[in-house]
């Protein structure tokens, strides 16, 4: 039975498991996106993963939505995509390109530590696609290699995939983001650091002092910091991702507004409606309706 979501509630988690077929056995996989859209159709519609996930287009156009921001589809565009991350795709006939799959533990088996956390792309507060030239002669061949080794069983396998999919992402990194500075290097890294506590930690804390505290720094220190790096005061980011989480439930459940405000942490409903309507401009009724 395909794990679509029901008129009402919020949309799918998949896990490898939800994609029957070699999956049964690995804790990684890649296939040619058009073979990908016609053996798992409900991947069209929105839905998160539990695991990891590269979108990598060869041919054609669409759009690809991640947390209700759309995006380009073009020859060139490599998305990253990490756990609980919302997304679907409308993609054109002609569409071609790769998608990979793999576990955070398969990943770390070989490559410990916080490395896979610090890839720019996964975090939040970044980005999820890189435009590459479709001529870029570093990143495509490695995708294309992790086609051709999950395309046939061999021996070492998964060490071979792992190693071209370790290189994927650190080139992929090198071209996202290069810190010119050991300071710019450290601003970086605090930036990750806010992003994923934010993730963490938005239902209950919702200053910058709170944050702030996490890291060891003063809150004039962390406002500055995402001024200087991301253009935006950390209040505006922490804002952001309430409001990104309140969207996701407003767009893609049928839960009420008291109930949408009780899963962000609010105590009063009524607070939530005018702190939606103060940092998005619409009530969250309006919002619901536009969508």
């Amino acid at each position: 039975m395909k794990p679509t979501a029901l008129p009402g509630t919020p949309p799918p988690v998949l896990a490898l498991a939800s994609f029957p077929g070699p999956l049964a056995r690995t804790p990684y996989y890649c296939d040619r996106l058009e073979s990908h859209v016609v053996r798992f159709p409900h991947v069209n519609a929105p839905h998160a993963h539990d695991f990891y996930l590269l979108l990598y287009i060869t041919e054609g156009a669409g759009t690809h939505t991640v947390d209700l921001v759309t995006y380009e589809l073009r020859p060139g565009s490599l998305f990253f995509l990490a756990p609980g991350q919302v997304h679907h795709w409308h993609l054109a006939p002609d569409t071609r390109g790769f998608v990979v799959f793999f576990s955070a533990e398969f990943y770390l088996f070989r490559y410990p530590g916080s490395g896979l956390y610090d890839f720019p792309f996964f975090d939040s507060t970044h980005p999820p696609v890189l435009y590459l030239p479709p001529t870029e002669a570093e990143i495509r061949p490695l995708i294309e290699h992790l086609f051709d080794e999950f395309s046939v069983p061999k021996a070492s396998q998964a060490e071979v995939f792992r190693s071209y999919l370790h290189l994927c992402l650190e080139l992929a990194a090198r071209h996202y983001a290069a810190p010119a500075t050991a300071e710019a290097g450290l601003a970086q890294q605090q930036i990750r650091q806010f992003g994923a506590l934010l993730n963490q930690h938005y239902r209950t804390h919702r200053s910058v002092r709170d944050y702030a505290a996490l890291l060891h720094v003063s809150a004039n220190h962390l406002n500055a910091l995402c001024r200087r790096v991301l253009n935006k005061t950390a209040s505006e980011l922490i804002h952001e991702r309430v409001t990104t989480e309140a969207r996701r439930l407003l767009s893609h459940s049928a839960l009420g507004v008291a109930q949408v405000a009780y899963e962000l942490g609010f105590e009063d409903a009524s607070y939530f409606v005018r702190y939606f309507r103060k940092y998005t401009g619409t009530t969250p009724e309006a919002f619901r309706q536009q969508r």
